[in-house]
């Protein structure tokens, strides 16, 4: 069957006919695309609200709390993006974080994935750069809307089932505790992401502590 490119304005109407029966069928390309707005529209998630945020100067407290837990500490090393995956929990209402770092900023944003959640383990997901986390969120899934990085202007692809709910920006966080909280607005992961790709020659040195409240 050949393929027709048909040029479509506001209230054409679209004759197709078969080579084989000989038989038409007619189309409006109107509603043809009202139909297909229409489907694209239920697939979008509901908006997400704004996350609460504020910042505290109990630096020296907090790092020492963090330094004595297991996992309340990591490097996040030069060009690198480390990705907290944050599941939903069925007990709890509100996902609260708090994190700070040694000597230097580094960049901060949560996003949320609305999908199934199958364990409430908390995972961490380490890219080289952003390009290769858009790269491989690629490979999962297609259907992609581009989204602006707030932090650098590169181009960066956040997939349907993703909303944002804080973009990156660069977070004072050696200067002061940053924390943060937000209802959860149903199941899925939350994605806090920590971004040291425009960093080519410093480590950053995290202490990082997420819960759940009810």
């Amino acid at each position: 069957v050949t393929n027709y490119h048909v040029p479509q304005g506001v209230g054409d109407i679209v004759m197709i006919q078969s080579d084989h029966t000989g038989a038409v069928d007619i189309l409006s390309a109107e509603l043809e695309t009202a139909d297909l707005l229409g489907e694209q529209r239920k697939a979008q998630p509901p908006p997400l609200a704004a996350p609460t945020m504020w910042t505290t100067e109990k630096m020296k407290e907090f790092k020492a709390r963090m330094g004595k837990e297991k996992n309340g500490r990591m490097v996040v090393r030069r060009g690198e993006v480390v990705t907290v995956r944050v599941p939903t929990h069925p007990n709890g209402k509100c996902i609260c974080w708090e994190f700070a770092t040694d000597d230097y900023d580094i960049g901060f944003g949560v996003y949320f994935d609305w999908t199934t959640v199958t364990s409430t383990a908390i995972t961490v997901q380490v890219s080289e750069s952003s390009d290769e986390e858009d790269e491989e969120e690629d490979e999962e899934i297609e259907g992609l809307s581009p989204v602006g990085d707030v932090e650098r202007g590169s181009r960066s692809c956040l997939r349907n089932r993703y909303g944002e709910i804080a973009p990156v920006y660069r977070r004072n966080s050696h200067r002061e505790v940053q924390a943060g909280s937000h209802e959860y607005p149903g199941e899925g992961i939350y994605l806090l992401k920590f971004d040291n790709s425009y960093s080519l020659l410093r480590n950053k040195t995290l202490f990082f502590h997420v819960y759940y409240t009810s």
